[in-house]
């Protein structure tokens, strides 16, 4: 009886560790990533090819996107999910409109980190 009573103990303390570690290396993960707006304009969203930080090329420059944002007090966000109206260049909606699908997929915390990226052009 006593090595049962052992035996079911030390199989409860083995799987009770292993329960324990997966949640502690995701939290750790997870904690650990951040995530660059730089990274996002110039790698995942493609942004720079229409893009640039002071001038304009297909698209409005940073500074003017960021000017405009802050002053109407838009959210680039929003923009950016296709829940809000263009307020920088309406004519080039059209355009940007083939970039929703990449934007939408982006978690909200891409999408802040892309729109602080941007105001950091406004003066």
């Amino acid at each position: 009886m006593k090595k049962n009573i052992i035996f079911i103990s030390l199989i409860t303390l083995v799987s009770c560790k292993n329960e324990m570690k997966p949640k502690e290396e995701q939290s750790v993960d997870a904690s650990a990533v951040k995530v660059s707006g730089k990274e996002i304009f110039e790698g995942e969203g493609n942004c720079i090819a229409c893009h640039k930080p002071d001038q304009k090329v297909i698209g409005p420059s940073l500074q003017e996107i960021g000017k405009i944002y802050k002053a109407k007090k838009g959210s680039i966000v929003s923009f950016l999910q296709e829940q809000s109206d263009p307020i920088v260049d309406p004519s080039q909606y059209d355009i940007m409109k083939t970039n929703f699908a990449i934007t939408k997929s982006m978690s909200d915390e891409e999408l802040e980190a892309l729109e602080d990226y941007i105001y950091s052009f406004s003066k």
